[in-house]
């Protein structure tokens, strides 16, 4: 059903807003709605009562605030919890941010309790009921048109904060509260709808990831599927023999089976300190290893002499080397396809073989049975480490090189065709979510009228 525009509209005498329909008012938030800005944070103190925290990530990640949501449990003074404590009804918006653009990201208080407090970085918004229900202003919140009125507002170079003045400041969109309730009851039935079919295509790329991730571990670890050998050349049902390796299972038996010590020449970076500058050589760190190849587009750069000083020990890296996160992110790998000057940064280390083929070992660094070595070794939460010394010791099985080349090229085409299938149904998830916001910004904006589907949904 296509949505129809109201019958009369009038200039809303705001630049961005346009006409709005004749019957609507426009008023400043400040104008209907209470709000403040609070100043909760995590650390809990013995003097203090305690309460569940709904903090930064619980609003931008969800629609709807409950006290049953897994919230943070930690402490507020009576002040804090008078001031700050949430009812049914109030919007938390991102006060904070790092990127502009997750500014006043809103989410809807739906259930409360006594204990129910806002945390750090968050403002509440409590409307003036009746003249403003909370279930509309989420959805105006979420209007590109209205929303932006926060970004603008926001200040700061690396990290962005909402003023507190600026939200009352913001222009807001005012129907009836008949209306309201119709607009409100409308996009919660379709954005329903579009959020369980986005809901589902995401299950369904987990499924094709997880599908690309055991077709690499068992091609790397038991070979080529029969037709795809058979068309090869080779047996395509090869003996098999213990590996003796319990993270790789039994193995073809004409396949050998050794630590990558044995097989790679494994080189940690230079340790030391080096400037940054605009115009000189490309490092590669853990920012440029997230591809199939390394990405040096966005990479931070040094001075010659310095880039020089990288250099020893042979470590100039080459076409067909590999660089490896040990920190962080651990376990990314990318091939060097490029013969553009770099050094490794920090936080990588680099993996080079005269006698293996270079696309057959970084499949076999992806691949379960090495991922689940890499686990086994790795320390930190937070931020996650392994040490050059342990990679050398993974276990790994290798075929003969021009079979390593011939699984290569057959998981190139397989994978190819799985994240084509990926991308494919990323840009549908990328479409529903554009429909949805665009729906939630004509509807509480006025520019489409719901009032007719909304009364006989």
């Amino acid at each position: 059903m296509r949505y129809q525009p109201y019958p009369r509209y009038k200039p809303s005498g705001v630049e961005w807003l346009g006409e709005v329909p004749e019957h609507w008012n426009v008023k400043r938030l400040k104008a209907v709605a209470t709000y403040s800005v609070s100043n909760v944070d995590k650390v809990p103190s013995e003097n203090e009562m305690p309460v569940r925290l709904c903090n930064y990530t619980n609003v931008y990640y969800h629609d709807q605030i409950r006290p049953g949501m897994g919230l943070m449990e930690t402490t507020a003074t009576p002040e804090e919890v008078r001031r700050f404590g949430l009812k049914v009804g109030d919007v938390v918006i991102t006060k904070d941010s790092e990127e502009w653009s997750d500014i006043a990201v809103p989410a809807l208080v739906v259930e409360s309790a006594a204990d129910l407090v806002c945390g750090y970085h968050l403002a509440i918004v409590r409307p003036n009921q009746p003249q403003l229900l909370g279930r509309f202003l989420l959805r105006v919140f979420q209007a590109c048109a209205v929303n932006q009125q926060f970004q603008v507002a926001a200040t700061g170079v690396t990290r962005y904060g909402l003023p507190k003045s600026s939200i009352g400041e913001a222009w807001l969109p005012l129907p009836s509260t008949t209306e309201q309730h119709a607009i409100a009851d409308i996009l919660d039935r379709e954005t329903l709808m579009l959020d369980t079919l986005v809901a589902k295509k995401r299950t369904l790329i987990e499924r094709l990831k997880e599908k690309r991730t055991a077709l690499i571990s068992r091609t790397v670890t038991r070979g080529l599927p029969p037709d795809a050998a058979r068309a090869v050349g080779l047996d395509p049902h090869p003996k098999l023999k213990p590996s003796g390796i319990e993270w790789l299972g039994d193995v073809p038996e004409h396949w050998g089976v050794a630590q990558l010590r044995r097989r790679c020449v494994i080189l940690d970076c230079m340790h030391r300190t080096v400037s940054f500058i605009d115009d000189g050589v490309p490092l590669a760190s853990i920012r440029e290893v997230h591809g199939f190849e390394v990405d040096l587009s966005n990479a931070k750069q040094t001075t010659e002499e310095e880039y020089l000083g990288l250099l020893e020990g042979g470590r100039r890296p080459r076409i067909g080397d590999i660089i490896y996160s040990r920190n962080a992110s651990v376990g990314d790998a990318a091939i060097i396809a490029t013969s553009e000057r770099f050094a490794m940064g920090q936080d990588v280390c680099l993996l080079r073989s005269e006698a293996q083929d270079a696309k057959h070992l970084l499949l076999l660094l992806r691949s379960e049975p090495l991922v689940q070595q890499l686990e086994s070794f790795v320390v930190g939460a937070t931020f996650r480490r392994i040490n050059v010394g342990q990679i050398r010791t993974f276990w790994a099985c290798w075929p003969p090189v021009e079979e390593q080349r011939a699984i290569a090229a057959f998981l190139n085409r397989e994978t190819t065709r799985i994240d084509a299938m990926i991308a494919k149904i990323e840009t549908a998830i990328n479409r529903l979510q554009e429909y949805r916001t665009a729906l939630i910004t004509a509807a509480v904006t006025g520019k489409i009228d719901v009032r007719a589907r909304a009364s006989t949904a």
